[in-house]
């Protein structure tokens, strides 16, 4: 597999949107610029569902989180992270298994501020700065493996995070170097918005995001199928039910289980199996 080329640090700047703070946005959040919520409202034109969708994938997380920390998982990498907001991967994980550990992983150094202003306090919580178009970086952060040993099983979360890069080619790459680089026992899910029930309002998206230099890459017609993220998966166990519309991923007490016509974004969690010991 072909070396990711190292990269810059992230400089910020608010006159360019940020995904992070249009969700923050999304959700009635205040850390956001100009610049965001004129990209947000442009947005809120093409798809009005999008907080709707914001709060569908919140859950998605928690039942994620939830879910690994049930199978035993006590360590979480949440790559791609955004700004903080209530049920966060390390309040859910910690309810549900006090002592786990969880490190968080943006390229915005807003988001990186404002998460280590609040989360300084907290111990076996964690956040770096790196950029997951580099893995390589992520995994050998020193601040991560104060806190992740990276020799018992561990849980990635790459929940609509990759949304932003359209290269497919460097996804998967970033994905089987994941995945590789975990032992077996260790965990990867997905959450990711798609274009099979909603074609020409995620064309439209997709082309805002792409103008408004919010996604980088290539441009492209259309955003990723779910089987795309499917074939995400490859190497991997995938657990039941498989890659669902996210709102029918093991839905809890008082969820229905959702429109998946409302909410286009998939998701899944994939196990590595193998021989203990083995990368």
């Amino acid at each position: 597999m072909a070396a990711f080329t190292r990269l810059e640090p992230v400089v910020f700047d608010p006159t360019t949107p940020n995904e992070a703070r249009m969700y923050d946005y999304f959700v009635g959040g205040k850390d956001n610029f100009a610049a965001d919520r004129d990209a947000a409202r442009r947005a809120l034109e093409i798809a009005p569902e999008l907080p709707m969708m914001c709060r569908e994938g919140r859950r998605f997380l928690g039942r994620v989180v939830r879910h690994l920390a049930a199978a035993g998982i006590r360590q979480f990498v949440d790559i791609g992270c955004g700004l903080p907001t209530q049920g966060s991967v390390h309040q859910v994980a910690q309810a549900a298994a006090p002592g786990s550990r969880v490190v968080y992983v943006d390229n915005d150094p807003v988001v990186v501020m404002h998460s280590q202003a609040l989360l300084d306090d907290h111990r076996n919580t964690a956040v770096i700065e790196a950029d997951m178009r580099d893995p390589e970086q992520i995994l050998g952060h020193p601040r991560l493996n104060e806190l992740i040993d990276l020799r018992e099983p561990v849980a990635i979360l790459l929940l609509f995070s990759m949304d932003v890069i359209s290269d497919d080619d460097l996804v998967a790459r970033i994905v089987g170097h994941l995945r590789d680089a975990v032992v077996p026992g260790s965990h990867i899910a997905i959450g990711h918005s798609v274009s099979d029930l909603r074609p020409e309002v995620t064309a439209k998206l997709g082309a805002l995001y792409l103008d408004r230099g919010i996604v980088s890459g290539p441009r492209r017609e259309q955003v990723r199928s779910k089987g795309d993220i499917e074939r995400l998966f490859d190497g991997l166990t995938l657990l039941e039910p498989g890659v669902v519309y996210i709102p029918r991923w093991h839905p809890e007490e008082g969820e229905a289980g959702g429109n998946p016509g409302a909410v286009w974004s998939v998701g899944g969690v994939g196990r590595k199996d193998g021989p203990a010991g083995a990368r």
